[in-house]
């Protein structure tokens, strides 16, 4: 609101200091004719066409015309405009007016010549001031998608680090590698590595904007095996990679909220657990698919959490019309499917 009553005030200004600085001169040289003038046709002529001049160009002919690269249209339209001012001569009708009210005084042609230039140096003043005014209006816009685009990817980290790698998931994987290292199992020291490979990943590259997809699968693949290390048998995962992926770049832990979301609400300890997780590195894109089957105790659950919600934010702001993602609920299965033109 605070904003608005600014913006309603400074366009105030603007129009007093348009209707005023003419009414100031006329009163200098003749304080009687002023008052007349503000009842004259010509002076209002002269006002309201360049007040109309200013958000015709600000409002219209840049936003609708500069900004869409509608630069042909918008240099015609520049153009007609100038054509349409030097005809009518807003200025010089005014002190046209002016003169002939205050005394019949007839002006020489080298001074309407004059006025003339000054309705011309007026439209490129306004034109300037319009132009100025939207450049410096869309270079905040833009500052403030870039804000705001950090903020959120900042906030989605963040969230991953709480809703993936929770205190829970740590001490689970801890207490499962534990009970290796009691038995002396052979798969304990590649489930250490495993998990320091997982934490360097989200500490260090995951702050960038885009990683090799490669170093995103490889920390897909070490999650999903310390979650096998603490999941039954009942759970059947159909984990595949395809296509060539080591020249493709992907935006760090896009995919991973989607799996976790998976070994969250779709294993069981008693009864059969499908997961499907499928990554395809095509010629123009990536393409990602999970899958798993929806259980009695979380049919209740909302997935709507703060890292899906981060996610599909940040698909918005690094893939913005460069992706498609449809979530299903159907058939008690959940399914995920996620396309990237990179």
């Amino acid at each position: 609101m605070g904003k608005k009553i600014f913006r309603i005030v400074l366009h105030l200004l603007g129009w007093l200091v348009l209707l005023g600085t003419p009414v100031l001169f006329f009163y200098e040289d003749d304080p009687d004719i002023a008052f007349k003038m503000l009842k004259a046709p010509y002076f209002w002529l002269f006002s309201l066409s360049f007040g109309f001049l200013y958000y015709l160009i600000n409002y219209i002919l840049i936003p609708k015309l500069y900004l869409r690269n509608k630069l042909w249209q918008f240099v015609l339209s520049l153009f007609l405009l100038f054509a349409a001012f030097y005809l009518v001569k807003p200025f010089f009708q005014m002190i046209n007016y002016y003169l002939n009210t205050k005394g019949g005084v007839k002006l020489h042609p080298a001074t309407a010549l004059s006025l003339d230039g000054i309705t011309c140096i007026l439209f490129v003043i306004v034109l300037t001031l319009a132009m100025a005014i939207q450049m410096i209006r869309q270079s905040r816009a833009t500052e403030k998608r870039a804000l705001l685009a950090e903020t959120e990817k900042a906030t989605a980290e963040l969230s991953f680090l709480k809703a993936q790698i929770n205190p829970h998931f740590l001490f689970n994987t801890l207490n499962n590698i534990y009970s290796l290292s009691i038995d002396n199992h052979p798969e304990t020291s590649a489930s250490i590595m495993k998990l320091s490979n997982l934490m360097r990943y989200i500490t260090d590259d995951a702050t960038k904007d885009f990683v090799p997809l490669e170093d995103e699968i490889a920390s897909i693949n070490d999650y999903i095996a310390l979650q096998k290390l603490r999941h039954s048998a009942k759970v059947k995962l159909n984990f595949s990679v395809s296509g060539e992926i080591e020249e493709k770049q992907i935006a760090p832990l896009i995919l991973m909220t989607y799996i976790e979301n998976v070994f969250k609400y779709g294993i069981s300890s008693h009864e059969e657990a499908p997961i499907t997780i499928r990554i395809s590195a095509e010629e123009n894109g990536i393409k990602f698919f999970c899958q798993n089957k929806i259980f009695a105790t979380t049919k209740a659950k909302e997935r709507t959490g703060i890292g899906l919600i981060n996610t599909r934010q940040r698909l918005q702001y690094l893939y913005p019309k460069k992706h498609t993602l449809a979530i299903t609920n159907e058939n008690n299965l959940y399914t995920v499917a996620l396309a990237l033109q990179v």
